[in-house]
């Protein structure tokens, strides 16, 4: 994005934030503001399990995870595919590559190795670590992870195409209840990304539905409903909390250059184009 996108984009967010309704525009029903030029959200590092029901994906018992920067050796992520909602190629995937992993390959992050997070992986890039930042017009919201600069675009009060083309973040169709929740119905999205940052893979029949509600100035959390018949033996439920970040203005964080490994050849290549987009 431009200097000039950029500016624009901080113009309407302002005007919206303060409340300014163009000439001529009809008033609108208040609508849960995430947006600032200042300030972003941070998410905690993985899914959270719903208050019931089936589940999201989360950690071997065996192989507990250690985040970076804390106490303990660093490990990467193995799965539990012991988890009911798997079907059993979905498993017997991802028990091979947890025997990778543990054999010493590099475990696969959408961050790590700067592809396109999908949906709902949008919401554990960066493993906790990227702050995403929201513009928001009567039309469309943007949300845009600092880590490569990550954006999905969320289209309001219009419907799914008939038939969306397969995408990575897929087509995102949305509208505003209660004055505090914004809802997001995700078709369309290719079977190229992982539903989670433990590698659980997933068809192009992959729906979800979140509903991003602010509570009070600081926190907003995330409840997702993932369903996919291909992958999953049921339809299951997952929450994410994103806390306030006062960090300022995004900025600019290069991912691409930076995907190398020279003591090792099982690092994904650094994604390149299959044609020009314009």
């Amino acid at each position: 994005m431009t200097c000039r996108d950029w500016s624009s984009a901080a113009v309407a967010l302002a005007m919206i934030s303060a409340g300014v309704i163009a000439a001529g525009a009809q008033p609108q029903q208040p609508i849960p503001d995430f947006s600032s030029a200042q300030f972003g959200w941070l998410a905690d590092t993985e899914f959270l399990p719903p208050p019931s029901g089936p589940g999201p994906v989360t950690f071997d018992r065996a192989h507990p995870y250690v985040r970076n920067n804390t106490s303990g050796q660093p490990t990467f992520r193995i799965a539990d595919t012991s988890n009911p909602i798997l079907q059993p190629w979905v498993a017997a995937r991802m028990n091979k590559d947890n025997r990778e992993v543990l054999a010493g390959k590099f475990a696969f992050t959408a961050r790590s190795t700067c592809w396109p997070a999908g949906v709902p992986g949008f919401l554990v890039f960066g493993c906790g670590a990227r702050t995403v930042y929201f513009v928001q017009t009567p039309s469309e919201v943007l949300m845009i992870n600092n880590g490569d600069q990550q954006v999905r675009h969320v289209y309001l009060n219009v419907p799914h195409s008939a038939r969306p083309a397969a995408s990575w973040y897929g087509e995102s169709i949305g509208h505003y209840e209660n004055r505090d929740t914004l809802v997001v119905d995700t078709i369309g999205l290719n079977d190229r990304t992982f539903i989670d940052n433990y590698r659980t893979p997933h068809t192009a029949q992959l729906h979800v539905i979140e509903r991003w509600r602010l509570i009070g100035a600081k926190m907003i959390e995330v409840n997702v409903r993932v369903e996919d018949e291909g992958a999953f033996t049921t339809p299951w439920q997952a929450r994410q909390v994103y806390q306030r970040s006062d960090e300022g203005p995004l900025i600019e964080m290069v991912c691409a250059e930076n995907n190398a490994n020279f003591f090792s050849r099982d690092i994904a290549p650094i994604p390149s184009a299959a044609k020009a987009d314009f």
